[in-house]
Formats: C-alpha cells, structure tokens, sequence
C-alpha cells in the first residue's frame, strides 16, 4: 500500500499559483524535499507540465528523473473529463488520451478522472452544499452511462497496452456521484484496470444534505475500489434556512467522516493501492497535510 501527497496548494515560498501545478524548478527540489519529509512515498499530479514547457516526451521523463533523484515518483495522473456530453466531448477526449500518454512517459501507475462538467454559475446547483448539483446522476439517462461506459472501456484498453489502471473517481457534478451511480458504470465498463476511486468527502459535500453516510458508502464501494483512493475530510454547517450547506476542509482525523472506520472497510475488501491524502486548500499546508499524513500511516500500521 502506498501513501501519497494530492496537494492542492500550489506554495512554496516564494512561488505561490492559485492551482494545483507542480512547484517551479527553481524550488522544486525544496518542495520535494517537504514531501519526503511528511513521509509520503510520492504525489499526484496533472497532466501538464510547469515552467511553461511542452508535455512531450523528453521533458517529461526529465520530470520523472527529477522526481525519481528525490526519492519519490508519480502514483497518479489526474486528466480527462465527461464525455456523455457532446459538447464536451471532443475536448474530454483528447484530455483523456494526453493524460495516459502522459502517465506512461512519467511512469504512473494511475490516471484517475472524475469526468466532471464545468457547472453553470448562474444557475442554481452549481457549487457544493445546494439541494440540487448540476450534472448529477439524478438527472441522468440511462444513455449517459451507456456513452460513458463505451469511451471508457476504450480509455481502459489503451491504458492496459501501457500497464496503466484507470480510476474514475466519485464527484460532484457528475453522473457519477453516487456509490450506486460508481457501481452501474464499474459493471458497464467491466475491464480488470477499471476501478473506483471512492472519494467521501466528494460524496459527502455533493448536496446541503448527504444522500448516503461515509459508512454506507464505504461498505457499498470498497469492493470495487482496489487502485486508487482520494482522501480529504470536511466539516459540515448546514443552514436549512438558505438550503445550503457550507464544508469546512479539515486534516484526516479532525473531520466528520470516520476514517479508521473507511480504512478498515477497504482493508477487509483487499486495498492494496496507492491512498492519495488530499491536501488542505487554505493555511499551511505542510501542517495540515504532515498532520493527516501521520494519521493515515498509523491506521495502516495498526490495521495490516
């Protein structure tokens, strides 16, 4: 089993970028250096390259020597996008095949993918925590996951001639947002490097009100679940009177969802894959991440 760093700030001083980049060379090594510390074994990352340079083959095999000389490596490749929607499509799929490209030239194991929509910001549903989200699987048609399990199954074959697993991954504004929702597409698509990546804090913040518990989830998705696992926990204000929710990111153990209970459910259910401790978005991050990464090391220790 692996543990791994999904930062989510991108700040290392001096260099602070409002996304999920990868820190600038000039302080790469620092950066790096932070990550060992906090005894991740290495990080995900997505599918382009900082420094303003081209993801072509050379370059990113340079990354993954760099990152390979710090005693690290690349576990996964974020990258794709919904391609049920014909809108979206064109775009979704040359996401997807860039970013299995790209994990076979850097040598990560995993693409994972929430083939999420960008939502309407002026329509209701289009942040976390409303009554309604925007492209969920409540408003889905059985076409859409048909559409959605072809192009996978497509996704999934070339990645295999690469030795890559392919991990969808549980999200909001997504038809995929649900355990039910991640199960129906897991039997469509029906490829052993296919699996679910179960987010919980995704499912939890989805809606003002949690359509399933963190343990019903759990218990539901651990069994197809066996690559790949994004873990962030959150808590929840809810404000029924503005039918909103707000989630506040906290470290692992100080969180509503009951982590201890997640990893033994996956434990039991066989994980053997790559844990990807998502990282706080706001304050220090080395604190909050270092903090939930202890966390995690030790129900690991203490449950295998």
């Amino acid at each position: 089993m692996n543990l791994a760093y999904g930062f989510r700030r991108e700040a290392s001083y001096p260099h602070f970028g409002q996304g999920t980049n990868l820190i600038p060379r000039a302080i790469r090594g620092k950066w790096m250096k932070r990550v060992k510390e906090m005894e991740f074994a290495g990080f995900e990352m997505g599918h382009q390259l900082p420094d303003g340079m081209a993801a072509n083959e050379s370059n990113v095999k340079d990354i993954a020597k760099e990152v390979a000389d710090a005693g690290l490596a690349v576990f996964g490749i974020r990258g794709g996008g919904s391609v049920a929607n014909p809108r979206t499509y064109e775009t979704a799929k040359k996401r997807w095949e860039d970013a299995i490209q790209f994990a076979s030239w850097i040598g990560s194991p995993i693409v994972n993918s929430s083939m999420g929509t960008p939502p309407d910001l002026t329509q209701p549903g289009s942040f976390k925590g409303d009554t309604v989200s925007q492209g969920s699987s409540e408003s889905a048609s059985q076409h859409d996951y048909e559409i959605s399990a072809e192009a996978l199954r497509g996704f999934a074959d070339r990645a295999a001639d690469l030795g890559i697993g392919i991990s969808l991954e549980i999200h909001q504004h997504s038809i995929f947002d649900t355990t039910w929702a991640a199960r129906k597409i897991h039997a469509l698509v029906d490829r052993p490097n296919f699996s679910i990546n179960p987010d919980l804090g995704n499912i939890y913040w989805t809606w003002d009100t949690p359509h399933e518990t963190s343990e019903q989830a759990i218990h539901d998705i651990a069994p197809i679940s066996n690559h790949y696992w994004h873990c962030k926990n959150l808590k929840r204000i809810h404000l029924p009177q503005h039918d909103h929710a707000i989630f506040l990111q906290a470290p692992l153990p100080d969180g509503d969802i009951d982590y201890c209970y997640a990893m033994t459910a996956m434990i039991q259910h066989g994980f053997d894959g790559t844990i990807i401790v998502e990282g706080m978005r706001v304050g220090d991050p080395y604190y909050g991440d270092g903090k939930s990464a202890a966390y995690m090391k030790s129900l690991i220790e203490e449950l295998t």
